[in-house]
């Protein structure tokens, strides 16, 4: 259950990750966000209706928040306690960033790992 919820981790963390570096180009440039199959990567969603448009220092949080996510992956990975502290610290921020960008699925993956942490918190390495 400990390796599904690093692997649920990587998922978000690479799966949304990614997509940040070309927004951040992009608007660095002066550019809008760019489109990634079909939808804006990282805009118009509940952020920019609250008048906070997508910038460099918002998406390199977002991007930040990834980062933390695939390091509690990589922690849990390896069975430590501290990956599972890490994966339900960074759920906060994280969730922050989906909200305001109108992003479905990473709290979906997040109540599972969550649960799967809870459900096999005594396996980990202390």
């Amino acid at each position: 259950m400990i390796r599904a919820a690093a692997i649920l981790c990587w998922v978000n963390a690479i799966g949304f990750g990614v997509f940040c570096i070309p927004a951040i180009t992009h608007v660095a440039a002066g550019r809008d966000i760019p489109i990634v199959m079909g939808f804006p990567a990282y805009g118009r969603g509940p952020f920019e209706s609250h008048g906070i448009t997508s910038t460099v220092p918002l998406l390199a949080g977002f991007l930040a928040v990834c980062v933390v996510e695939g390091i509690a992956g990589w922690l849990l990975w390896g069975g430590q306690l501290s990956g599972a502290i890490l994966a339900i610290a960074v759920l906060p921020f994280g969730a922050v960033y989906w909200w305001g960008f109108a992003l479905p699925i990473p709290p979906l993956f997040a109540v599972v790992r969550t649960a799967l942490l809870v459900a096999d918190w005594r396996s980990l390495n202390r």
